[in-house]
């Protein structure tokens, strides 16, 4: 029995679906995730990239090596894809049709929190980002 992870935007013109269990969940509270979402703070969880597949294609935008996913159609956000981390994909947390069964396991960017924003968590805080690249930048 295969597993499922599923979500899409706000339409439904863009769906997805990753077969695999999720290899990465994280809170990011870099400038450029909150700028690209709207919100104080993103969630993601990640797969690996061969196990998701699309109905529909997402558009993008970004500089490399970073390139964020979104639907033309009512404009939802989506995820990013990095290209120094290309066998994984990220999905915006509240993009997955059971955004509870994702919960962050850690923060990245800590040092950027908003000082409004409480988050009373034991979870583990990063100054900069949770998942090793070369040169590390924004996200994740």
């Amino acid at each position: 029995m295969s597993v499922s992870h599923q979500g899409g935007c706000r339409c439904g013109k863009i769906r997805f679906e990753a077969v695999s269990d999720p290899v990465f969940t994280s809170y990011c509270h870099c400038d450029d995730c909150r700028r690209a979402t709207g919100a104080p703070v993103a969630a993601y969880v990640g797969f690996d990239k061969q196990s998701v597949q699309w109905t529909g294609r997402p558009s993008t935008y970004g500089s490399p090596p970073v390139e964020r996913l979104f639907c033309s159609a009512c404009g939802a956000p989506l995820g990013y894809r990095d290209a120094r981390i290309a066998d994984r994909i990220y999905f915006l947390t509240g993009a997955m049709d059971d955004p509870e069964a994702y919960p962050p396991a850690k923060h990245g960017y800590a040092g950027k929190q908003l000082p409004w924003l409480k988050l009373d968590d034991d979870l583990p805080r990063f100054a900069a980002t949770t998942e090793p690249r070369p040169e590390a930048e924004a996200c994740g």
